[in-house]
């Protein structure tokens, strides 16, 4: 027994040296490669920092990737789950809200021009042999009076093969802000509405409106002043009732105009509906009957105040910005029925009516309809 015990007191004391003296050793090589990384990484001033940073990121992505499942038998498997694979509902034109789901290239076409590939910044061109201010106007989707503008041309005969163009992203003006500057003051500058310039997405107009000076604003459908010979006319007043109010449109549906007032703003790429203004806020009706599927402010969205009515033949149209709203989810509404009052709740700058009307999924022109 007293020799058991002698052995298990040598034993235990063997490992305890044997311990302390490996800790010592995995101490001692931690501390040689941390002297050796610190003495790499300054070397120079930390010339090599960059790259040991850089790396431990493509390390760390690496590891990422491959424990995701992503590269190997088990993306099979990831892609087997909802809204894997499928396209960035972020960027997708669906209707907000309570989309169909459907994607843009399907159903139907009404003769509605969309670019594909949205361009937010101003762009440089370079003018090749047989180009023509026209034929760069159409090449890019805009005005050739945008582009005199933008260059400060005196003639669309002075452009030379090599020269060099600035290309706005929609027709109009671009606008470097000023100490001072307002949406409104800017508005009035180029004779066109507020609400475009906010409504333009690249603008990066925050919620209170408020202009950085420097930061750069494309006006949509602005008028330098010095290019102004005569008043615009005004705006085209449309009117909610009588006998050229209404239109059959593909797949059945049949609208009147939801309100009366002036044309503000029309659809584009970045404003899928049409903006009726009138300063004195009338009621809003109903383009045609439905089934109320939103009513209230139920999100952080711009729109503000909304009804979208679900017509029942793959139509849906909404009503934005609204003072007060009449209707409720899930009731039965028709043709003509007062929805809510005309107002500026949400990211609006004025009075008006934000009116889409969507099929299938898909905004359409809502003049190619209210004919």
């Amino acid at each position: 027994m007293p020799s058991l015990l002698s052995d298990l007191k040598s034993l235990f004391k063997f490992l305890l040296v044997y311990q302390a003296k490996k800790t010592a050793r995995v101490a001692l090589a931690l501390e040689t490669f941390k002297n050796t990384a610190v003495a790499v990484l300054m070397h120079r001033r930390g010339r090599m920092q960059k790259y040991f940073f850089h790396a431990s990121m493509l390390g760390l992505v690496i590891i990422g990737l491959v424990s995701s499942g992503i590269f190997g038998s088990d993306a099979i498997m990831v892609k087997s789950f909802p809204g894997v694979g499928e396209p960035d509902p972020t960027i997708i034109e669906t209707f907000d809200p309570n989309a169909s789901g459907l994607s843009l290239k399907s159903l139907v076409d009404f003769k509605t021009s969309i670019s594909e590939k949205p361009r937010s910044e101003i762009i440089e061109y370079e003018v090749a042999q047989g180009d023509t201010l026209s034929s760069i106007a159409s090449k890019f989707g805009i005005s050739q009076e945008t582009i005199k503008w933008a260059n400060k041309m005196d003639s669309v005969d002075t452009i030379k093969p090599g020269e060099k163009l600035k290309i706005l992203p929609v027709s109009g003006v671009a606008h470097i802000v000023k100490s001072g500057d307002t949406l409104e003051s800017v508005a009035k500058i180029y004779d066109t509405g507020s609400q475009g310039i906010l409504d333009f997405p690249f603008n990066d107009v925050p919620d209170d409106f408020k202009l950085q000076i420097g930061q750069v604003l494309i006006v949509p459908d602005g008028v330098p002043p010095e290019a102004r010979v005569t008043p615009r006319p005004k705006p085209k007043t449309f009117f909610a009732k009588g006998p050229q109010s209404t239109f059959q449109a593909p797949g059945g549906g049949n609208f009147m105009w939801p309100v009366n007032g002036q044309m503000s703003q029309y659809f584009a790429w970045y404003h899928p509906g049409i903006d009726l203004a009138n300063r004195a806020a009338p009621a809003i009706y109903a383009a045609d009957g439905g089934t109320v599927v939103v009513a209230g402010w139920p999100d952080n969205y711009g729109y503000g105040n909304r009804v979208v009515v679900d017509h029942g033949n793959g139509y849906q149209t909404l009503y934005a910005h609204l003072s007060n709203i009449y209707v409720s989810a899930g009731q039965s509404i028709s043709r003509g029925q007062s929805v809510g009052q005309m107002g500026s709740t949400g990211r609006s700058t004025g009075t008006h009516l934000h009116f889409e009307i969507r099929y299938k999924g898909i905004a359409v022109n809502p003049l190619a309809i209210l004919k």
